[in-house]
């Protein structure tokens, strides 16, 4: 069955509808085990500009994986990955990915898009609260929560070490359909999406939470969610959009700055729909690349800011 990924980009009203390949669920399986490693001495956060509103990359942690194919380049060998990572001059016997939350601050809004691990990932991670600090931003003064979807990476630092909301004011926006999917696991499933505190995150997100349908807009003429489809059933990217200023939050389309980029097409363990993931990453490149877009990827190297480009050679990252 064919799949259709939506994508209302650019800095006008273009709207690309992009064909998917089919997809088998993979949904129920358990997501590979990161290893949290201590982020090397640096900023907790990097402030820039959408437009008129001020922003924060806010460093949570790094994650760690061996090159060993069972995360990236399944299907491929270790040696062919490392030609990758040796080509981007990075070491070739384990890949790193940063955590970094994305904090934008609106004439009316104090936004957060994703929270990090919180205590799921263990002392190299979960570091939002040192990062919010440093941007001089206090967890109560957040008034929107968008979750691009439901790892353990990304909703963890919704609760407090004790079991108690860290963010007590805020709305957490996220789609019904991936909603839906945190809500049918159980402790013992939610484990395997890394999520250590099933029980304490439902009690503190199922007052807050306001479900949204895939792709729309969800504060008019500053977010809208993208439905960017395979990594979980109801993933989400984020457009950021002020004035004629516009960043796209990819959430996990993509998870490494090199491999993901330029191999878009090989399967990554991290996804419950291989195929579709993958489409979906060729497709975000192929559409967002030539429109000089700015992109926020919570992977990538700190600060995550930056474009896509092309040449000769193919797609690579290209930092500010």
């Amino acid at each position: 069955m064919a799949h259709h990924l939506h994508l209302v980009l650019g800095l006008g009203l273009l709207t690309a509808t992009i064909t998917l390949a089919g997809c088998s669920s993979r949904t129920e399986e358990a997501a590979p085990q990161a290893v949290a490693t201590a982020a090397a001495p640096a900023s907790d956060t990097f402030a820039f500009n959408v437009g008129a509103y001020r922003a924060h990359a806010l460093r949570d942690g790094t994650v760690e994986f061996p090159n060993d194919n069972k995360v990236f380049g399944i299907g491929h060998t270790p040696e062919e990955v490392a030609e990758v990572l040796k080509s981007a001059g990075l070491p070739t016997d384990k890949l790193q990915l940063g955590l970094d939350p994305l904090l934008v601050q609106t004439a009316d809004h104090v936004l957060l898009f994703d929270t990090g691990a919180g205590g799921n990932f263990g002392d190299g991670a979960g570091h939002l609260d040192a990062a919010l600090a440093a941007a001089g931003v206090a967890p109560a003064s957040i008034t929107d929560i968008f979750i691009s979807h439901v790892h353990g990476d990304h909703v963890g630092g919704i609760v407090n070490s004790d079991g108690t909301a860290r963010f007590p004011d805020a709305t957490i926006h996220i789609s019904q359909p991936e909603w839906d999917f945190l809500k049918s696991q159980s402790s013992e499933s939610a484990g395997k999406l890394g999520i250590n505190n099933y029980d304490a995150l439902m009690a503190a997100m199922t007052p807050h939470v306001a479900p949204f349908v895939p792709g729309r807009q969800i504060i008019p003429g500053e977010v809208e969610a993208i439905e960017i489809r395979g990594h979980t059933p109801g993933h989400s990217g984020y457009r950021i959009t002020e004035g004629q200023s516009m960043l796209l939050y990819i959430g996990d389309a993509m998870h490494h700055y090199a491999v993901s980029v330029q191999k878009p097409d090989w399967p990554n363990g991290f996804d419950a729909d291989q195929p579709t993931a993958a489409a979906s990453r060729a497709s975000l490149l192929k559409e967002i690349a030539p429109q000089d877009m700015r992109v926020y990827a919570v992977h990538f190297p700190f600060p995550g800011l930056g474009k896509f480009v092309q040449d000769e050679a193919g797609f690579r990252w290209l930092p500010e």
